[in-house]
């Protein structure tokens, strides 16, 4: 139970790697927001985890707006006084090359990976500092976050800048014991990922099998897709490790794709 007593906020958390990981952190004794910008769906997964016997709370989150943001993290502190773990995991993809990439597009891809970073970190942080507990703060981040890929400019734009964040956030939170750390996993066959592969194959002109094989599964040295569990896992040791000599750091999570 090494998360016994704390409360963590998972973003995007009704489903796929937020799912996975907040339900690590529940099965390792924390009490789990399940923050999400659909409150049916966020409502419907914290219903599950009740029924399996574990803590959650569903909150609505649109985590490109500065209001939710700020409603959702005082609902959280109105419940449980308290914050000790934000998982920043919201995201989408656009699939597009530069020349055709709409400007809305950029915008709403940064908006949802860096503004939502932002916004809930802020947040977060003001409770943290105050409370005296330390805290930790997770980005999900990507192999994007360190290497480029054809049609993702807002994605690994984003990704990259993730880890500028995670450092400032590092160095300005370590007075208080507040940690901060990126998981930069492959690519996890997530509904995400599976929108992405006709995408794909259409825009490259090419077989929804090579996407897998030579566009997504290329790079890795086994030819594997990383797990949520995978992903979960990382994110439960950054959650819980009991010192701050791991903070500032990007935990690569890619079956060999990237190696540091």
């Amino acid at each position: 139970m090494r998360l016994q007593g704390k409360v963590a906020i998972v973003t995007g958390a009704a489903s796929g790697i937020g799912k996975a990981i907040a339900l690590k952190f529940a099965q390792a004794g924390a009490k789990v927001v399940i923050a999400d910008r659909d409150m049916k769906d966020a409502q419907i997964t914290a219903k599950l985890f009740a029924d399996d016997g574990f803590e959650a709370l569903a909150v609505e989150m649109d985590v490109t707006s500065e209001e939710a943001v700020k409603k959702g993290v005082e609902k959280v502190i109105s419940t449980y006084d308290y914050v000790d773990i934000l998982v920043s995991n919201a995201g989408i993809q656009v699939i597009s090359s530069v020349d055709e990439l709409s400007l809305q597009d950029w915008k709403k891809m940064l908006a949802i990976h860096l503004d939502g970073a932002f916004l809930t970190t802020r947040e977060c942080l003001k409770y943290m500092y105050k409370q005296g507990r330390g805290g930790s703060i997770i980005y999900m981040g990507s192999v994007h976050s360190k290497e480029a890929s054809l049609l993702k400019a807002p994605y690994v734009t984003a990704k990259h800048g993730l880890i500028g964040l995670c450092k400032v956030v590092a160095k300005e939170g370590i007075k208080h014991n507040v940690r901060a750390n990126v998981i930069c996993p492959s690519f996890v066959r997530t509904p995400l990922v599976d929108k992405q592969i006709p995408e794909q194959a259409k825009t490259l002109g090419i077989s929804e099998e090579d996407v897998i094989k030579k566009v997504m599964l290329k790079e890795t040295i086994d030819g594997e897709f990383t797990t949520t569990e995978d992903v979960a896992d990382i994110a439960l040791l950054f959650a819980s490790f009991d010192s701050n000599a791991l903070t500032g750091q990007s935990m690569m999570v890619s079956h060999g794709w990237f190696m540091q």
